[in-house]
């Protein structure tokens, strides 16, 4: 079911979709219902939108959560918001997502901007939530739950299960936006594990690793020795340290998190990483 409200307001404000910005408005009614649902939001819960475009998901998380702070980095999207909706319980903020730091929230209910998926992403993960659905680029959220050996699994799939319980739950239709993206989407559901189930992990080693993901781990670390810090002199120094990592005859693309770890604090009591 489409919904015609999206486009009433984009013909009386004659609104072009900054594509700059990632702006494709999610337009089918039943698609944003079962978002909403997922997300089981209690009235005493605060949730957090991020790029609220017209103000559909904003209007169906508004009648659920007791607040809902929706950031909006699109002055003319923040105006059109104010006018036409009276919300209580909505707080709208102007600002980059990317950059300001976010109130306090449970739960994280979002039509991401495609183009800030993985930095948005990685800055969720710094945050303590309950929650969070959210809709990506089909590719995107496919490389979020990818296991080890297959051949999506990246950084991100890493940071991302290091710490939560991540599932691809609804693949979505080109036709379900407007305009009308050149890729599908889904809908992905994150759940943090328990805090003595996480596992921290060093991002810059985690990023070395995976700049030579098809490479041996010791060889994908040796080509990247810079990323680690160490200069050339240092690196001469270090390299049989790094020849005798853990795993070091695995591809870095079939490494467990678990198995990332051990080369992380092998590593650290070498003194090669902090």
């Amino acid at each position: 079911m489409l919904n015609s409200h999206i486009f009433s307001l984009i013909s009386k404000y004659n609104l072009r979709p900054n594509s700059d910005l990632g702006q494709n408005f999610l337009i089918v009614g039943d698609v944003i219902k079962r978002e909403v649902e997922r997300a089981e939001i209690k009235d005493s819960e605060t949730i957090l939108e991020i790029g609220p475009g017209l103000g559909v998901l904003t209007d169906e998380l508004a009648k659920r959560a007791g607040k809902v702070y929706a950031i909006e980095k699109d002055s003319r999207i923040i105006e059109i918001l104010k006018r036409e909706y009276r919300w209580d319980n909505v707080k709208l903020i102007q600002g980059d997502a990317l950059k300001i730091e976010f109130p306090e929230f449970n739960k994280v209910v979002s039509n991401l901007p495609y183009q800030i998926s993985s930095p948005i992403t990685f800055k969720l993960l710094n945050y303590d939530f309950e929650k969070a659905v959210l809709i990506y680029q089909l590719e995107f959220a496919q490389r979020m739950v990818a296991k080890p050996g297959e051949r999506n699994y990246s950084r991100l799939s890493v940071m991302v299960q290091a710490k939560t319980n991540v599932s691809l739950v609804e693949r979505i239709g080109k036709g379900a936006f407007y305009p009308k993206p050149k890729v599908d989407s889904a809908v992905i559901v994150m759940e943090p594990k328990p805090k003595d189930e996480q596992i921290e992990l060093n991002e810059t080693l985690v990023k070395a690793l995976f700049q030579h993901r098809k490479k041996l781990a010791s060889k994908a670390l040796k080509d990247s020795y810079h990323m680690l810090g160490l200069t050339k002199e240092e690196f001469k120094k270090f390299k049989p340290i790094i020849e005798r990592i853990p795993h070091s005859n695995k591809r870095v693309f079939q490494l467990s998190i678990e198995e990332i770890k051990d080369i992380e604090e092998f590593l650290r009591d070498e003194s090669l990483i902090d």
